[in-house]
């Protein structure tokens, strides 16, 4: 044990004197000598463990040195470690960068900044990411339309089935669904279609499988809002349905959110979403956006097709 402590204490030696080494030693052409000994100054107060990440740190604070004697500043901590001229350093001096090694400097002089802090600012806490809520199976679908089935007027009867319909069916959330009436559902372009207002105005294609239920409950609805309710603005109008809806405990507590799930399942399946992340080596959409933002868009009855809402 003390020989395993003794080699692990001989290591973290090593690894402090090639950190020691790298500061030491930076002195680039490009740099003055007061550039030059700013960024070792700094670096060397900042404490990094790997000669890697003290590569890095130099680097930023010395492109940040040299920026300041172009424009006059003093070469001081306290005055270039602030956030206004490390913004202003990134605004005005790095133009030329890709975007990746813009935001490394900002990130490495930010953290120079809070390592000279006297009196450092606690660290914020990582907050989990939002996950997506676990879709529906086909046989759950199957039994929330027959206890909507079985309510006890038919007016409950019809805006229960509306309100699984438009979100396995259509991916309505609920915030959407106060808004939509029976006149916007319509039998177009080969197919059925919903059409969403508000903030994210879209015609969305319902699924095969429930085209007509949901027919049915947008024929009883008419002009009228096709969940209940008699003004648009009101609040957790699928509350009371998704409670209604709940009673049978062979299967899961209804959300609207899991419907929503089930549908952008079904639709990532269509078009074979997982076959192309999967070839394209993409784990995550965040960038598909920019990408899908720059196609043409599809006609309706291409996108009733590809969605799967073709009758």
């Amino acid at each position: 044990m003390a020989d395993a402590r003794s080699l692990q204490a001989r290591g973290s030696d090593t690894a402090a004197q090639a950190v020691a080494q790298v500061i030491d030693r930076y002195a680039p052409c490009a740099l003055g000598a007061a550039a030059g000994s700013f960024a070792r100054e700094v670096v060397a107060k900042a404490s990094p463990t790997t000669h890697a990440r003290a590569k890095a740190l130099l680097f930023a604070a010395g492109r940040l040195a040299v920026f300041a004697e172009g424009v006059g500043l003093e070469l001081s901590p306290e005055v270039l470690l602030r956030e206004a001229v490390i913004e202003r350093f990134i605004a005005c001096e790095t133009r030329g960068f890709s975007p990746a090694t813009r935001r490394t400097l900002r990130t490495n002089l930010r953290a120079l900044s809070r390592a000279l802090e006297r009196h450092p600012e606690p660290r914020l806490l990582a907050l989990p990411r939002e996950r997506a809520k676990a879709p529906y199976t086909p046989a759950e679908i199957e039994g929330y339309l027959r206890l909507a089935g079985a309510q006890s007027t038919r007016a409950r009867r019809m805006r229960a089935t509306a309100l699984i319909c438009l979100g396995a069916g259509a991916g309505i959330v609920a915030g959407e669904l106060r808004e939509v009436r029976g006149s916007d559902v319509l039998v177009r372009s080969g197919g059925v279609l919903v059409v969403v207002g508000g903030a994210r105005a879209r015609t969305v294609p319902v699924i095969s499988g429930l085209q007509e239920p949901l027919l049915a409950a947008a024929s009883f609805a008419g002009e009228r809002l096709i969940c209940g309710g008699r003004e648009a603005g009101r609040r957790n109008v699928s509350d009371t349905l998704c409670r209604a809806l709940s009673c049978d405990p062979d299967l899961p507590r209804l959300q609207a959110g899991r419907l929503r799930s089930s549908w952008l399942e079904r639709a990532a399946q269509a078009i074979g979403l997982q076959a192309f992340m999967a070839a394209a080596g993409v784990s995550c959409s965040q960038r598909l956006g920019d990408i899908t933002s720059r196609l043409p868009r599809l006609p309706e009855t291409e996108m009733v097709t590809l969605l799967g809402g073709s009758s």
